[in-house]
């Protein structure tokens, strides 16, 4: 099998098995966690550097919300199986970046890895990040060729793959969706919560060989488990959210 296709096979499989990324981090994490210790020895530094990675983690879920609202029905990367675009869409967001919902699930992935504050650790996940999303980007973009011809080749000849430029920035047509952006991202942001917090308590259990949930974790997680809850709500037993697409 020639490389190219071989590429292709192996991001149309990681396309699929995407979301079970977090799961081959557990061993690199738990290494990690080996020489987690508080910034200066002090747990209210901790505590200040984790906020700022949080805020970072949510700038990914806010630019994935931020996408999503925009985003029409039939976009390639908003499914979860295989590849499908049935609009090719260049406004927006996409003006500016080719791939902005992979963009913030670095930006989500960075935020999480620097909580370690341990250089090499935040390496070791740009490093895996890029030989995933790498070949994902790759399958994506052959798919996207095929089906949209020049149309594509024109518009990813003159839109960065990855970091945006934001001098090419086009407004969208389509009006913002906040209900497709809320029942698109809550997931995402339930989840940097929980793995912030289930972070923050495995890091005490090394430093202070204890198990403790600090108020204002604890605090975040209720605080995100509510608003899990209440859209999770909505979206199964009410038609509030329903998206109706044009």
């Amino acid at each position: 099998m020639a490389l190219r296709e071989e590429l292709r096979k192996q991001g149309n499989w990681l396309f699929r098995w995407r979301s079970y990324l977090p799961l081959i981090m557990i061993v690199i994490v738990l290494l990690a966690m080996s020489y987690f210790e508080y910034p200066g020895h002090s747990e209210k530094y901790d505590d200040i550097w984790e906020i700022i990675c949080l805020l970072a983690s949510f700038s990914g879920v806010g630019l994935r919300f931020f996408t999503a609202g925009y985003t029409p029905k039939g976009t390639s990367g908003t499914n979860t199986r295989n590849q499908i675009a049935d609009i090719l869409n260049t406004a927006g967001m996409y003006s500016i970046v080719r791939h902005p919902l992979y963009l913030g699930n670095f930006i989500i992935w960075f935020g999480l890895s620097a909580f370690f504050h341990l250089w090499w650790f935040s390496l070791i996940i740009i490093f895996i990040f890029w030989l995933y999303y790498e070949r994902i980007i790759f399958a994506e973009e052959e798919f996207l060729r095929e089906k949209f011809g020049d149309t594509y080749l024109d518009w990813a000849k003159k839109t960065p793959a990855f970091i945006p430029d934001i001098r090419k920035w086009r407004s969208s047509d389509m009006t913002f969706s906040f209900r497709k952006a809320v029942t698109n991202e809550y997931k995402s942001l339930f989840a940097v919560i929980v793995s912030f917090t289930v972070l923050e308590i495995i890091g005490d259990i090394f430093v202070e060989q204890r198990f403790e949930i600090d108020r204002m974790w604890l605090l975040i997680l209720m605080i995100g488990l509510i608003i899990y809850t209440i859209v999770r709500f909505l979206k199964k037993r009410t038609n509030i959210l329903e998206i109706k697409e044009k």
